[in-house]
């Protein structure tokens, strides 16, 4: 029996991210693309749709500090849900918030051009967990808002 592509895996934060995630910048609409025809046309900017949950979709760019390869380091978490997720946690240093996702599920897939591919993965969550203790990493309580995420190496 076979795995269907676009199989969502359950995992904990924990195991996924080690060390934490951190949040650079704000949480940001995920749009549909839109052409240079549609901009002149006056036509509306749609925002993105999650074919399994039906929910919204907005992203935001995130950092792991356990990466050990810069390049993938960085990625997008695209959050699920029917208004803008709030983070729960304050600000360590300008524009970047220590964070950490409820609910976390991983989708493999593969990364890179060419003869240079890699296994990654999307990853999604159904919130935030609510903020912090004293050392800067978030609590593991309530969510408040839900997520996706996109792509990051194994």
């Amino acid at each position: 029996m076979a795995i269907e592509k676009g199989h969502r895996f359950a995992i904990d934060f924990d195991d996924a991210f080690p060390q934490g995630l951190v949040m650079v910048g704000e949480v940001i609409p995920d749009n549909e693309y839109q052409s240079r025809e549609d901009r002149a046309a006056g036509r509306p900017v749609r925002q993105r749709i999650d074919e399994v949950t039906g929910k919204r979709q907005w992203r935001a760019a995130v950092t792991d500090p356990g990466e050990t390869k810069a390049k993938r380091a960085s990625f997008e978490v695209t959050f699920l849900a029917d208004v803008q997720p709030v983070p729960t946690t304050s600000e360590a240093l300008p524009g970047m918030r220590p964070v950490e996702l409820d609910g976390l599920t991983a989708e493999p897939r593969v990364g890179g051009q060419g003869e240079f591919k890699y296994q990654t993965y999307v990853f999604r969550a159904t919130g935030f967990k609510a903020a912090a203790s004293a050392a800067g990493k978030p609590s593991r309580s309530a969510g408040a808002a839900s997520a996706t995420g996109d792509s990051k190496a194994a």
